[in-house]
């Protein structure tokens, strides 16, 4: 399907808008979660650690979870 575009072929606004909302949503949670598995990467670092497991986050409003 073209960006924006139904099946038809013929342009939706709503449904455009809502997936673009939906990605920039899942966009934020992504960097969110990378920023927050960096930030305990450089305070264990401090620390004199290192990280030796994988961390599994999940997003409390949405359900997502990232491994």
């Amino acid at each position: 399907m073209e960006t924006g575009k139904n099946s038809e072929g013929y342009f939706d606004p709503t449904a455009s808008a809502a997936i673009e909302r939906v990605s920039r949503e899942e966009g934020l949670t992504d960097r969110r979660a990378r920023n927050l598995v960096q930030l305990w990467k450089r305070m264990a670092r401090a620390a004199g650690f290192e990280l030796t497991a994988r961390i599994q986050l999940k997003d409390i409003r949405s359900g997502r979870e990232f491994r």
